[in-house]
Protein backbone atom coordinates (compact mmCIF):
# COMPACT_ATOMS: atom_id res chain seq x y z
CA UNK A 1 0.00 0.00 0.00
CA UNK A 2 1.37 3.43 -0.92
CA UNK A 3 0.12 6.98 -1.33
CA UNK A 4 1.16 9.93 -3.49
CA UNK A 5 0.03 13.51 -2.84
CA UNK A 6 0.60 16.84 -4.60
CA UNK A 7 -0.94 20.29 -4.25
CA UNK A 8 -0.39 23.65 -5.98
CA UNK A 9 -1.78 27.08 -5.12
CA UNK A 10 -3.77 28.87 -7.78
CA UNK A 11 -1.61 31.95 -7.35
CA UNK A 12 1.73 32.55 -5.58
CA UNK A 13 0.18 35.70 -4.07
CA UNK A 14 -2.55 33.78 -2.24
CA UNK A 15 -2.40 30.91 0.26
CA UNK A 16 -3.50 27.48 -0.91
CA UNK A 17 -7.00 26.84 0.47
CA UNK A 18 -6.99 23.11 -0.33
CA UNK A 19 -6.13 20.66 2.46
CA UNK A 20 -5.22 16.99 2.12
CA UNK A 21 -4.13 14.07 4.31
CA UNK A 22 -3.51 10.39 3.65
CA UNK A 23 -3.06 8.22 6.73
CA UNK A 24 -2.14 4.55 6.36
CA UNK A 25 -2.50 2.12 9.27
CA UNK A 26 0.69 0.46 10.57
CA UNK A 27 -0.81 -2.95 9.73
CA UNK A 28 -0.94 -1.99 6.05
CA UNK A 29 -4.56 -3.11 5.58
CA UNK A 30 -6.37 0.14 6.37
CA UNK A 31 -6.24 3.89 6.11
CA UNK A 32 -8.07 7.10 5.36
CA UNK A 33 -7.89 9.96 2.85
CA UNK A 34 -9.25 13.45 3.49
CA UNK A 35 -9.34 16.19 0.84
CA UNK A 36 -10.92 19.62 1.33
CA UNK A 37 -11.24 22.50 -1.13
CA UNK A 38 -11.85 25.74 0.73
CA UNK A 39 -14.42 28.14 -0.72
CA UNK A 40 -12.92 31.56 -1.40
CA UNK A 41 -15.22 34.40 -0.22
CA UNK A 42 -15.14 38.01 -1.42
CA UNK A 43 -12.41 39.83 0.51
CA UNK A 44 -13.46 40.54 4.08
CA UNK A 45 -17.04 39.42 3.53
CA UNK A 46 -17.60 36.16 5.41
CA UNK A 47 -18.28 37.24 8.99
CA UNK A 48 -15.17 35.43 10.25
CA UNK A 49 -11.89 36.69 11.68
CA UNK A 50 -10.10 33.55 10.49
CA UNK A 51 -8.78 32.60 7.07
CA UNK A 52 -10.09 29.80 4.88
CA UNK A 53 -6.81 27.84 5.39
CA UNK A 54 -7.43 28.07 9.16
CA UNK A 55 -10.86 26.55 8.64
CA UNK A 56 -9.72 23.74 6.30
CA UNK A 57 -6.83 22.85 8.61
CA UNK A 58 -9.15 22.56 11.61
CA UNK A 59 -11.84 20.64 9.75
CA UNK A 60 -9.34 18.40 7.98
CA UNK A 61 -7.50 17.61 11.19
CA UNK A 62 -10.75 16.68 12.93
CA UNK A 63 -11.84 14.47 10.01
CA UNK A 64 -8.51 12.66 9.95
CA UNK A 65 -8.44 12.05 13.69
CA UNK A 66 -12.05 10.90 13.93
CA UNK A 67 -11.97 8.65 10.87
CA UNK A 68 -8.89 6.89 12.26
CA UNK A 69 -9.93 6.72 15.92
CA UNK A 70 -13.61 5.85 15.45
CA UNK A 71 -13.83 2.95 12.97
CA UNK A 72 -17.28 2.19 14.41
CA UNK A 73 -18.66 5.57 13.35
CA UNK A 74 -20.17 6.15 9.87
CA UNK A 75 -18.43 8.77 7.74
CA UNK A 76 -21.50 11.02 7.76
CA UNK A 77 -21.40 11.10 11.56
CA UNK A 78 -17.67 11.77 11.46
CA UNK A 79 -18.25 14.75 9.16
CA UNK A 80 -21.05 16.02 11.41
CA UNK A 81 -18.85 15.84 14.51
CA UNK A 82 -15.88 17.43 12.72
CA UNK A 83 -18.03 20.34 11.55
CA UNK A 84 -19.37 20.84 15.07
CA UNK A 85 -15.86 20.68 16.57
CA UNK A 86 -14.58 23.25 14.09
CA UNK A 87 -17.57 25.54 14.62
CA UNK A 88 -17.04 25.39 18.38
CA UNK A 89 -13.47 26.59 17.86
CA UNK A 90 -14.64 29.96 16.51
CA UNK A 91 -18.31 30.49 17.29
CA UNK A 92 -17.42 32.98 20.08
CA UNK A 93 -15.47 35.24 17.72
CA UNK A 94 -17.25 34.86 14.37
CA UNK A 95 -20.70 35.09 12.81
CA UNK A 96 -21.28 31.48 11.84
CA UNK A 97 -24.74 32.34 10.50
CA UNK A 98 -23.18 34.33 7.64
CA UNK A 99 -23.97 32.64 4.32
CA UNK A 100 -20.29 32.77 3.37
CA UNK A 101 -18.85 31.68 6.72
CA UNK A 102 -15.69 29.63 5.94
CA UNK A 103 -16.63 26.39 4.19
CA UNK A 104 -15.20 23.64 2.03
CA UNK A 105 -15.95 20.74 -0.25
CA UNK A 106 -15.17 17.33 1.26
CA UNK A 107 -13.85 13.99 0.03
CA UNK A 108 -13.45 11.37 2.73
CA UNK A 109 -12.49 7.73 2.14
CA UNK A 110 -11.70 5.03 4.69
CA UNK A 111 -10.84 1.38 4.17
CA UNK A 112 -9.92 -1.79 6.00
CA UNK A 113 -9.51 -5.42 4.95
CA UNK A 114 -13.24 -5.79 4.31
CA UNK A 115 -14.55 -2.58 2.73
CA UNK A 116 -13.94 0.90 1.36
CA UNK A 117 -16.26 3.64 2.65
CA UNK A 118 -16.66 6.98 0.89
CA UNK A 119 -18.23 10.40 1.37
CA UNK A 120 -18.30 13.28 -1.12
CA UNK A 121 -19.81 16.72 -0.53
CA UNK A 122 -19.83 19.34 -3.31
CA UNK A 123 -17.62 19.44 -6.38
CA UNK A 124 -14.42 17.59 -5.49
CA UNK A 125 -14.13 14.06 -6.92
CA UNK A 126 -13.33 10.55 -5.69
CA UNK A 127 -12.21 7.82 -8.09
CA UNK A 128 -12.48 4.12 -7.24
CA UNK A 129 -10.53 1.73 -9.48
CA UNK A 130 -11.58 -1.91 -9.71
CA UNK A 131 -9.04 -4.75 -10.14
CA UNK A 132 -9.92 -4.94 -13.86
CA UNK A 133 -9.05 -1.25 -14.34
CA UNK A 134 -12.63 0.03 -14.46
CA UNK A 135 -12.89 3.43 -12.77
CA UNK A 136 -15.99 4.75 -11.02
CA UNK A 137 -16.22 8.45 -10.25
CA UNK A 138 -18.14 9.34 -7.08
CA UNK A 139 -19.46 12.86 -7.59
CA UNK A 140 -21.85 15.30 -5.95
CA UNK A 141 -23.19 17.12 -9.02
CA UNK A 142 -25.63 19.52 -7.35
CA UNK A 143 -23.42 22.55 -7.96
CA UNK A 144 -23.07 21.54 -11.63
CA UNK A 145 -26.85 21.64 -11.92
CA UNK A 146 -26.93 25.33 -10.98
CA UNK A 147 -27.29 27.31 -14.24
CA UNK A 148 -24.21 29.25 -15.38
CA UNK A 149 -26.10 32.54 -15.33
CA UNK A 150 -26.91 31.96 -11.66
CA UNK A 151 -23.34 31.00 -10.77
CA UNK A 152 -22.07 34.23 -12.33
CA UNK A 153 -24.06 36.17 -9.71
CA UNK A 154 -22.72 36.02 -6.15
CA UNK A 155 -26.07 37.01 -4.65
CA UNK A 156 -27.95 34.38 -6.69
CA UNK A 157 -25.42 31.72 -5.78
CA UNK A 158 -25.68 32.61 -2.09
CA UNK A 159 -29.43 32.03 -2.22
CA UNK A 160 -28.73 28.41 -3.23
CA UNK A 161 -25.78 27.80 -0.89
CA UNK A 162 -26.63 25.11 1.66
CA UNK A 163 -30.29 25.28 0.66
CA UNK A 164 -32.76 22.75 -0.68
CA UNK A 165 -32.75 22.87 -4.46
CA UNK A 166 -29.21 24.25 -4.42
CA UNK A 167 -25.90 22.77 -3.28
CA UNK A 168 -24.18 21.94 0.01
CA UNK A 169 -20.74 22.47 1.54
CA UNK A 170 -19.22 21.82 4.96
CA UNK A 171 -19.56 25.10 6.85
CA UNK A 172 -20.93 25.50 10.40
CA UNK A 173 -24.07 23.35 10.35
CA UNK A 174 -23.41 19.69 11.28
CA UNK A 175 -26.73 18.67 9.68
CA UNK A 176 -25.22 19.19 6.22
CA UNK A 177 -23.38 15.87 6.64
CA UNK A 178 -26.65 14.09 5.91
CA UNK A 179 -26.59 15.66 2.41
CA UNK A 180 -23.30 14.07 1.41
CA UNK A 181 -22.99 11.32 -1.20
CA UNK A 182 -21.98 8.19 0.72
CA UNK A 183 -21.49 4.49 0.09
CA UNK A 184 -19.48 1.36 0.78
CA UNK A 185 -17.66 -0.93 -1.67
CA UNK A 186 -16.22 -4.37 -0.86
CA UNK A 187 -12.46 -4.08 -0.47
CA UNK A 188 -11.93 -6.83 -3.05
CA UNK A 189 -13.47 -4.54 -5.69
CA UNK A 190 -11.09 -1.60 -5.15
CA UNK A 191 -7.48 -1.71 -6.35
CA UNK A 192 -6.75 1.98 -5.92
CA UNK A 193 -8.49 5.26 -5.20
CA UNK A 194 -7.86 8.93 -5.89
CA UNK A 195 -9.27 12.21 -4.59
CA UNK A 196 -9.15 15.42 -6.65
CA UNK A 197 -10.10 18.99 -5.87
CA UNK A 198 -11.87 20.70 -8.75
CA UNK A 199 -8.64 22.45 -9.68
CA UNK A 200 -7.14 19.03 -10.45
CA UNK A 201 -10.27 17.46 -11.95
CA UNK A 202 -10.20 20.20 -14.61
CA UNK A 203 -8.10 17.76 -16.69
CA UNK A 204 -11.31 15.76 -17.22
CA UNK A 205 -14.21 18.06 -16.42
CA UNK A 206 -13.09 21.34 -17.99
CA UNK A 207 -10.55 20.50 -20.67
CA UNK A 208 -11.73 17.01 -21.62
CA UNK A 209 -8.15 15.73 -21.96
CA UNK A 210 -9.33 12.23 -21.05
CA UNK A 211 -11.93 10.32 -19.07
CA UNK A 212 -11.68 9.31 -15.42
CA UNK A 213 -9.90 6.06 -16.24
CA UNK A 214 -7.29 7.97 -18.25
CA UNK A 215 -6.92 10.43 -15.36
CA UNK A 216 -6.17 7.61 -12.96
CA UNK A 217 -3.73 6.23 -15.52
CA UNK A 218 -1.86 9.55 -15.46
CA UNK A 219 -1.74 9.42 -11.66
CA UNK A 220 -0.28 5.92 -11.78
CA UNK A 221 2.27 6.66 -14.50
CA UNK A 222 3.29 10.23 -13.66
CA UNK A 223 2.20 10.67 -10.05
CA UNK A 224 0.03 13.38 -8.57
CA UNK A 225 2.59 16.01 -9.51
CA UNK A 226 2.44 14.86 -13.13
CA UNK A 227 -1.33 15.33 -13.27
CA UNK A 228 -1.10 18.83 -11.83
CA UNK A 229 1.62 19.75 -14.32
CA UNK A 230 -0.68 18.64 -17.13
CA UNK A 231 -3.51 20.78 -15.76
CA UNK A 232 -1.28 23.85 -15.55
CA UNK A 233 -0.05 23.29 -19.11
CA UNK A 234 -3.65 23.14 -20.36
CA UNK A 235 -4.55 26.29 -18.44
CA UNK A 236 -1.56 28.14 -19.89
CA UNK A 237 -2.41 27.05 -23.43
CA UNK A 238 -6.03 28.10 -22.88
CA UNK A 239 -4.91 31.54 -21.65
CA UNK A 240 -2.80 32.01 -24.76
CA UNK A 241 -5.84 31.07 -26.86
CA UNK A 242 -8.03 33.68 -25.18
CA UNK A 243 -9.19 31.86 -22.06
CA UNK A 244 -12.38 30.51 -23.55
CA UNK A 245 -12.70 27.50 -21.22
CA UNK A 246 -13.03 29.11 -17.80
CA UNK A 247 -13.45 32.22 -15.70
CA UNK A 248 -10.48 31.58 -13.37
CA UNK A 249 -7.02 31.10 -14.96
CA UNK A 250 -5.66 28.86 -12.21
CA UNK A 251 -7.27 27.31 -9.17
CA UNK A 252 -5.78 25.60 -6.14
CA UNK A 253 -5.21 22.05 -7.34
CA UNK A 254 -4.73 18.94 -5.20
CA UNK A 255 -4.55 15.24 -6.03
CA UNK A 256 -3.96 12.17 -3.88
CA UNK A 257 -3.63 8.63 -5.22
CA UNK A 258 -3.54 5.53 -3.02
CA UNK A 259 -2.60 2.09 -4.32
CA UNK A 260 -4.38 -0.29 -1.97
CA UNK A 261 -2.91 -3.48 -3.39
CA UNK A 262 -4.66 -6.84 -3.09
CA UNK A 263 -6.93 -7.37 -0.07
CA UNK A 264 -5.56 -9.38 2.82
CA UNK A 265 -5.49 -13.04 1.95
CA UNK A 266 -5.81 -12.46 -1.81
CA UNK A 267 -2.75 -12.83 -4.00
CA UNK A 268 -2.18 -10.34 -6.84
CA UNK A 269 -2.71 -11.65 -10.38
CA UNK A 270 0.40 -13.08 -12.08
CA UNK A 271 2.43 -10.71 -14.23
CA UNK A 272 1.86 -11.00 -17.97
Amino acid sequence: MRSDVATLPGSPERPNEDWVAAALSPSGCGGTVVLLDGVTPPAGDDGCVHTVPWFTAHLGGALTELSASRPDMPLSEILSRAIRRTADAHRDTCDLSHVRTPQATVVLARWDAASVEHLVLSDSALLLEAPDGTVRAVLDDRLDRVPDEVRRSLAATDRLRNREGGFFTAAADPAVAARAVTGTTPRARVRSLAALSDGASRWVELFGAGDWAACLGVLRAEGATGLLRRVRALETADTEAGGTHRWKRHDDATAVHVELGPPEGISPPPAR
